[in-house]
């Protein structure tokens, strides 16, 4: 059997699942959306393309900031949750547009603000992600990030950098068992290459943690038992850096463990 193309995964899982995301706590009402409008204090004339928008969460929450949205996804299934759900918000000026997030269907210098929260770790090119991002932009324009990372010396001090690149690949190991499409998080310091190197000057950077509930981390992409149980053992085996970054909770039957969001703005030059 051929092994299925990364993005026709991407597809495929997230298809299957874009009602889920819809309603997820995590993805909707997370504590990195607000902080993001915040930071990048949007104009009321701008107009903004949210790129791997899933059910549209981040593009509908800066759709009363700015003249116009674009959500914008490569799964049909969740443009149509987050239509459904500009259309139940009355948000006349978001609109959905189906594209590749390396390799945008939009002109040259088209945005005032690209934003992605909480999907590059899916794409098999991160770095023709943001040179996409940048070439959309306006001259001046803002670049918005946030995405899970993996552990490094941003996140977890005190560890030696040999024991941070193994729980980094622990991590991933962890994230991509329970989703198969799952690409790689880049570590802070990576993002922070790979945005200078496409041009961009980063403006600000910062952590913030994501509490999650290891059940419904596992129901919202409908996880098969047996990984639930492989998944399950990964956290209470968790030693060194991988455990001082997940930082796995245990509660009866109920387990937690944290994420680090990284938030990141960057400009393109005048």
């Amino acid at each position: 059997m051929s092994e299925i193309a990364p993005k026709t995964l991407v597809q495929q899982q997230f298809g299957a699942n874009a009602a889920a995301y819809a309603t997820s706590a995590v993805h909707a009402k997370g504590a990195s959306l607000a902080r993001l409008v915040e930071l990048v204090k949007p104009g009321k004339d701008w107009a903004a393309l949210d790129i791997a928008t899933g059910a549209g969460h981040t593009a509908l929450a800066f759709a009363p900031h700015v003249r116009e949205v674009i959500a914008s996804d490569l799964t049909p299934e969740m443009l149509d949750e987050a239509a459904k759900l500009a259309a139940s918000k009355g948000y006349a000026n978001m609109t959905t547009a189906a594209a590749d997030a390396e390799k945008l269907p939009f002109p040259d210098a088209r945005f005032d603000l690209v934003t992605c929260r909480i999907a590059p770790h899916h794409f098999p090119d991160i770095p023709a992600f943001i040179r996409e991002s940048r070439r959309v932009l306006k001259p001046g324009g803002t670049f918005a990030l946030v995405d899970n990372v993996s552990p490094d010396e941003a996140t977890t001090a005190g560890f030696p950098s040999a024991e941070l690149a193994s729980a980094a690949d622990a991590y991933n190991a962890f994230e991509k068992k329970r989703d198969p499409s799952h690409g790689r998080a880049l570590t802070t310091a990576e993002w922070t290459r790979d945005i200078a190197a496409a041009g961009l000057q980063l403006v600000h950077t910062e952590h913030a943690p994501k509490a999650m509930d290891f059940a419904t981390w596992c129901k919202t992409m409908k996880v098969p038992e047996a990984t639930v149980v492989e998944l399950r053992a990964m956290l209470t085996g968790a030693k060194g850096a991988f455990a001082a970054f997940l930082k796995p909770t245990f509660d009866g039957d109920k387990i937690g463990f944290t994420l680090d969001e990284l938030i990141a703005i960057a400009r393109k030059p005048a």
